[in-house]
């Protein structure tokens, strides 16, 4: 097994569905580098911190739709909640930051399964 599946097995995602999408091993792990390297993730706490909903629903929409194009359903499921509620009219801020907390643990679950791998 090779430390990029491990990574993927680590975080309870499917390693085979996103090399069937990929096509390559190597593409996985470049665009597993891309995912350590985007900055959504700091954009969106920065964004929830200063109250800014336009900028945490972008930022928490980009990190949704990565999550899934990798295949990180861990990630991405509280990341869409999160989408969601700030998508909301008007958002609730303080539910946003509450469904935060899940992302952040997701977030560095993924990042840390990555980084072993790289």
């Amino acid at each position: 097994m090779s430390a990029i599946e491990n990574a993927y097995n680590q975080i309870g995602a499917d390693f085979d569905d996103v090399l069937r999408r990929f096509t390559s091993e190597e593409l996985v792990v470049r665009f597993s580098e891309k995912f350590l390297e985007d900055g959504s993730f700091e954009q969106l706490g920065e964004a929830l911190r200063n109250d800014d909903v336009n900028a945490a629903f972008l930022a928490s929409h980009t990190l949704k739709g990565i999550a899934q194009n990798m295949g990180f359903t861990g990630l991405y499921e509280p990341s869409n909640a999160l989408t969601e509620e700030l998508r909301a009219n008007p958002a609730d801020l303080t539910r946003a930051k509450e469904l935060l907390v899940p992302v952040e643990a997701e977030y560095g679950k993924t990042a840390q399964a990555l980084r072993a791998a790289l």
